[in-house]
């Protein structure tokens, strides 16, 4: 299955002027329960509306998670399609208008990877029989009728694309186009997604403390991303910023049976750290999903390779 979206024309504008876009934040104005439409990697078609009622683009399927604005824009950026914060809140409110001048307003997230933007030339019809009265969106099957076309006509056009200058989309959506390979995308978090992801994962609590003021909070890796870890959740923590940085520099570290770890050495070398050594030995906090808890082998990896070795 595949997901039909309407689209802001100024957010899809924006976003297609910009260069190297891997993920974009398909913001919805306000909160929904919960997006599950399709499946995390299942196509994502940007539609647009009257007067021109077209696919103008498309992408994949990440998550969807629900933050307030101010921290949609600065894990996202120019990503949430505007320019600036007021840019953005402009947008927002042109579909409501109770936001609040702090930025504290929820709003969805609908989290996208490997975003293509069509030039106009190259846009595709929107499905016969689609209604304008249709709010934010509808499924559609792309193994049969309209949604097939439309699947096919976008995989012609990104195929196209890329040979005339390679886009920042996995090579299994190229051969794809190219082949008619099984369809089959690896869902994939960008760095901004695995922030939000990690943040409601943890219900917005660190892990370790329980605090939880958002501007205090960092999605963690477990292993670095650069040290070939990834972005998956599972690989993330909810970490207050102080216990990051121990984190990181492994002066602490989290067990495989979850429970958090502070080395001597932190006394020693400091001759300090009483708010950490009361945790020490405590039980952290995990999500409630269980593919989003911390995974035992990453852990392993940080006891045995971060935690105590200082350079």
């Amino acid at each position: 299955m595949g997901y039909i979206g309407n689209t802001d024309k100024n957010w899809f504008e924006f976003l297609r002027a910009q260069a190297n876009v891997e993920e974009v934040n398909f913001w919805q104005p306000g909160t929904l329960r919960n997006f599950r439409a399709v499946e995390p990697g299942s196509p994502f078609f940007l539609r647009l509306k009257a007067p021109h009622r077209a696919i103008g683009g498309m992408g994949f399927f990440s998550r969807y998670v629900q933050t307030p604005v101010a921290m949609a824009w600065e894990t996202f950026g120019p990503m949430n399609g505007a320019v600036s914060l007021g840019a953005m809140r402009n947008a927002i409110g042109r579909y409501r208008q109770d936001l609040s001048a702090a930025g504290t307003d929820e709003i969805g997230c609908i989290l996208l990877f490997h975003p293509v933007f069509f030039p106009d030339w190259l846009w595709i019809p929107q499905p016969t029989g689609w209604q304008d009265s249709i709010v934010s969106g509808a499924r559609i099957d792309i193994d049969i009728g309209e949604g097939k076309r439309i699947f096919e006509a976008c995989m012609e056009r990104v195929l196209m694309l890329h040979d005339e200058s390679p886009l920042p989309v996995q090579d299994s959506v190229v051969a794809a186009a190219k082949f008619g390979a099984p369809y089959e995308v690896t869902p994939r978090l960008g760095q901004g997604a695995f922030r939000l992801s990690v943040t409601a994962a943890y219900g917005r609590s660190c892990a370790i403390s329980g605090e939880h003021s958002l501007p205090v909070l960092d999605a963690a890796h477990i292993r670095p991303y650069a040290g070939e870890g990834d972005h998956r959740v599972s690989n993330g923590l909810l970490l207050r910023t102080d216990i990051h940085r121990l984190f990181d520099k492994g002066y602490v570290t989290v067990t495989e049976d979850l429970h958090f770890e502070v080395s001597a050495r932190l006394r020693e070398e400091f001759a300090n750290g009483k708010i950490y050594y009361a945790l020490h030995g405590s039980r952290i906090r995990v999500p409630a999903a269980p593919a989003d808890r911390p995974d035992a082998k990453l852990l392993l990896w940080h006891n045995e390779n971060t935690f105590e070795h200082f350079d």
